[in-house]
């Protein structure tokens, strides 16, 4: 879908994929609120339901809205295509989809997000799948785990909540012995931060709700396809290397090369699955897009003066933030996050439970909600909400103790931000 200019990216995340409307002449690119469109003719409408010829259909499928945003995240991630969807739980979906089939596997992180860890350890054993749980930071123990039935392995670039960097070089490594696609969210880092095809994942997901939109408007969701995998080097992957009874026996990895999960998750995710991204909810995020670099750049900054004054403060137990010189986890920035260690991350407040608690009630700037990557503050209780379904144990693993809360730093002045928090843990502590 995209032959990634030449140029740098605070150009690309505002031209990318985007010309003047054909019909107007509009800059911007229009919303196209349609649900169908007219064929040329019959030998057209034909054409396009065959994938003889790329076109629009019905908006289920493809929308011309929708595929700006498509061509511009893939430019950004460096991928060859990507299918927008409602959200980033769908992307997770349709990123599985062509990959599994009743009784395989799927190798992931214990660091996720907990809507994710719920819908690997419940949902998608709906469908006859299984997600086996790894600490990525033992190799040996993600080696072992991959086995026959092993379809995909599947992490965070940057952790949510606890803001890990993962060694994307080293579990690529891995995904690539075992002969399957590395699956990696980039929702936290995005691409301005931490670009996974250059360290050798096969596909970056993406809830396009947080940093790419980045003002709490609108959910959406991405699939990247860095067109980089052999799906027919083996037979693990008959979805896309095999004769796909639907459509006359095409096969897809033969027909569209590089493209393959790409138009393998529209003809066939979207189609069937449903997830469509509205056109609106795309225009938002394609506005959002235009000064994703700025704000992640303020993101960074804010996050690690507020993690530095953290980490110093007799109140806090400790810091998650990968920024920090302290961290276990500071050597991968410059690897994998160059530009930075995010937005996110978590601190464990003295007093346990009932002290996050008093905190997240006392603070006035910050903005208790279900959400990250938003110009506003945001915090929450990981352990009494987003990864209350969770054992005490996977909390804990997940880095979403009971005593920690989650931080999304927004992009408003940072000494406010840190007055804002001094003042709620004295009520917190007192």
């Amino acid at each position: 879908m995209t032959d990634a200019p030449a140029h740098g990216f605070d150009t690309l995340q505002i031209h990318a994929g985007a010309r003047p409307d054909p019909a107007t002449g509009a800059r911007q690119t229009p919303i196209y609120q349609t649900t169908a469109y007219v064929f040329r003719d019959a030998d057209h409408a034909a054409a396009l339901f065959n994938l003889q010829e790329v076109g629009f259909i019905y908006s289920r499928l493809t929308n011309p809205t929708v595929a700006v945003l498509q061509e511009r995240i893939a430019t950004l991630e460096g991928g060859v295509g990507a299918v927008c969807c409602s959200s980033g739980h769908a992307a997770q979906i349709m990123a599985l989809f062509p990959l599994m089939m009743p009784g395989n596997n799927v190798v992931v992180s214990t660091r996720l997000y907990g809507g994710t860890v719920t819908q690997f350890t419940h949902t998608i054993k709906r469908f006859g799948w299984n997600a086996k749980f790894v600490d990525f930071d033992d190799l040996d123990a993600v080696k072992a785990a991959c086995d026959d039935q092993t379809r995909a392995v599947f992490c965070e670039a940057i952790a949510n909540p606890g803001g890990y960097i993962t060694d994307l070089d080293a579990i690529s490594a891995i995904a690539d012995e075992a002969g399957v696609p590395l699956i990696v969210d980039n929702t936290s880092a995005t691409p301005y931060l931490c670009r996974p095809i250059e360290h050798g994942a096969t596909l970056v997901v993406h809830s396009t709700t947080k940093y790419l939109t980045g003002n709490g408007t609108v959910t959406g969701g991405c699939v990247v396809d860095s067109g980089k995998f052999d799906w027919s080097a083996s037979d693990k992957f008959p979805s896309l290397s095999a004769p796909e009874p639907a459509y006359h026996g095409l096969k897809f990895h033969e027909t569209f090369g590089a493209l393959a999960f790409t138009f393998h998750g529209i003809a066939i995710g979207l189609r069937d699955l449903g997830m469509t991204m509205n056109p609106q909810a795309a225009h938002y995020t394609l506005m959002g897009t235009e000064t994703l670099s700025l704000r992640m750049d303020r993101h960074v900054e804010n996050a690690m003066k507020i993690a530095e004054w953290l980490e110093n403060d007799p109140r806090i137990d400790y810091v998650t933030y990968a920024g920090l010189k302290s961290s276990p986890y500071n050597k991968r920035v410059e690897k994998i996050c160059p530009r930075g260690a995010g937005g996110l991350f978590t601190f464990a407040v003295k007093g346990g439970y009932e002290a996050c608690v008093k905190l997240v009630n006392s603070l006035e700037i910050f903005s208790h909600v279900a959400n990250l990557g938003d110009t506003r503050s945001l915090i929450i209780h990981s352990a009494s909400t987003t990864h209350r379904q969770l054992t005490e144990e996977q909390q804990v693993a997940a880095g979403a103790a009971p005593e920690v809360v989650r931080v999304s730093i927004g992009t408003e002045n940072a000494e406010d931000l840190i007055a804002d928090l001094d003042q709620a843990l004295a009520k917190a502590t007192a």
